[in-house]
Parts: structure tokens; C-alpha cells; sequence
């Protein structure tokens, strides 16, 4: 009894409500009240129904995954969930008012009774016997761009485009040199050869916007703005040299003696001699 009773497991042992709680059978699936064996894995998943096959059953049978190891099965139209409905022809109107005509109704009203009590409708390329105009394409024919064809190696090899770039650039400068020529030939005939300029090839000419680049127009630069009365009225109250060579000699004494004096201005006091 002993033995049986320490083999004995309680299933709500590891559960958040313990032994002594209330227990439910639920809360055996519930991964929030599960708890963590001692030394086993955590348990995790839901527990699957008896007789549950995975996948997708085949078109509307319900054979699983048996079915879909011996082939795809055929869907006919029984077994699609749906009937193609046909479509229906258009309404001929031409022939409704024809007939509507010849039976004498002319009025809008009349007429609109008659197509609402008859109905013609239009008949198929293929009842009229008319050959359907669908393009047929040669059962030779690739969609897109076609091969480009494989270079030649040999005309690689003995350089043949080069030889023959360099005879049309050799073509074109005998043509250039032989018109160049018999153009100076007229105009040296005609003896206006002094009044045309021969341009060469390389030759850049001016335009406008060239020479604004390289020359500018000289412009005085503009005094600086002040009131008209301190041009021209406006003198100083105090003169203390006795005439405008005096302020000229001062200055000029100011000048060659600030060079022994410190300071940037030349303002401070004289500097002793260095050796």
C-alpha cells in the first residue's frame, strides 16, 4: 500500500493551485498555471482530437493527406463550388426597331413597349459564318528581343574593324582635302581670297558671353552715403595748424617718427636701440 501510494502522482501537482486547490481538468492545458518540472522539459501545446489529419482536403473530398500522396484529383464541375454561368448575347436593337417599324409604331412610348415585350438578340461570328478574326501566331515564333548574333573572333584577331575605321576616316579626309581645294582654287580665280578668312578646324571663335569672361568694364566705385549738410556746410569749429602746409609737414614728421615708437599705430613710447 506503501508502494503504491509513493508511485501515486497527482495530476494537479504542478499546477498553480497545488494539491489542495480547486482542481479542474482544464487547467491541465493551460500554459499559465502549468508549472516547471523538476528535470523534465516544460510541456508545450495544445493536445490535438482523435482521428485529426493536417492539411488540406483534395477539391471537396475529405481523403486528407492519404489522398494527396496518389496524385492530384481531377476537378470537373461537380465538384467546383461554383456553376459558370454562360454569357448572354447582347440585345439586337437595330432589329427591334425595324420590327417595331413595320408594325406600324412610330411613337418613343410605342416603341419602348414593343422591346419590353420582344427580345432579339444578337447572333455569334460563328452562327453568321463569318470567320472569327482571332490572330494566329507560327508555332515557330519566341516573345522578345532576339538574339544578338555571335562576334566574329577571327575579324578580332586580324583587326579588321580597326583597318576599317581607319579607311573611312582615311575616305573622309581625301573628300575634305579635295573640296578644300577646289574651293581654293574658285576663290583664288575670283581674287577675293584676301577678303575671306579660312577657318580651321580647332578654331574657337568669341562670342559674347567669352569676352564679358575674360574683360570687365572698369566701374567707379560708389562714395559712401552721408547727409548733404556735412558735405557741404558742415566745416570744422577748431583748426590748430595755422595753414594746410603746416598739417601737411606735421603729418609727414607724424610718420617717419612712429616708426621708432611702440604700439601698431606707432602712438606709444620710443623703443630701445636693438643690437
Amino acid at each position: 500500500m506503501a508502494t503504491d501510494t509513493l508511485n501515486y502522482q497527482n495530476p494537479w501537482e504542478h499546477t498553480a493551485p497545488g494539491v489542495l486547490g480547486v482542481n479542474r481538468d482544464t487547467m491541465l492545458q493551460n500554459e499559465l498555471l502549468l508549472r516547471t518540472e523538476l528535470g523534465k522539459p516544460k510541456r508545450r501545446g495544445i493536445i490535438v482530437p482523435a482521428g485529426l489529419t493536417y492539411g488540406r482536403p483534395n477539391g471537396m473530398r475529405d481523403g486528407g493527406s492519404s489522398e494527396a500522396l496518389h496524385g492530384w484529383p481531377t476537378l470537373t464541375n461537380t465538384t467546383l463550388p461554383f456553376k459558370r454561368k454562360e454569357k448572354k448575347a447582347d440585345r439586337d436593337f437595330m432589329s427591334l426597331n425595324r420590327a417595331a417599324v413595320s408594325a406600324g409604331l412610330v411613337t418613343a412610348n410605342a416603341q419602348y413597349e414593343f422591346r419590353a415585350t420582344h427580345d432579339v438578340r444578337r447572333k455569334n461570328q460563328s452562327e453568321d459564318g463569318q470567320r472569327s478574326r482571332t490572330r494566329r501566331m507560327p508555332p515557330s515564333m519566341v516573345y522578345g528581343i532576339s538574339t544578338r548574333p555571335s562576334t566574329p573572333i577571327f575579324d578580332l584577331l586580324e583587326h579588321k574593324y580597326q583597318d576599317k575605321w581607319l579607311a573611312e576616316r582615311r575616305k573622309l579626309e581625301m573628300a575634305k582635302r579635295q573640296e578644300e581645294s577646289k574651293m581654293g582654287r574658285d576663290i583664288h580665280s575670283a581674287g577675293i581670297l584676301s577678303s575671306i578668312q579660312k577657318r580651321s578646324p580647332g578654331q574657337v571663335y568669341e562670342t559674347r558671353a567669352s569676352l564679358l569672361r575674360t574683360y570687365q568694364n572698369p566701374v567707379d566705385a560708389d562714395t559712401l552715403w552721408q547727409m548733404p549738410r556735412f558735405t557741404k556746410e558742415a566745416r570744422p569749429s577748431l583748426q590748430t595748424f595755422r595753414s594746410a602746409q603746416a598739417r601737411r609737414s606735421a603729418y609727414d614728421n607724424f610718420d617717419s617718427d612712429k616708426i621708432s615708437r611702440k604700439g601698431n599705430f606707432g602712438h606709444g613710447t620710443y623703443e630701445s636701440a636693438k643690437n
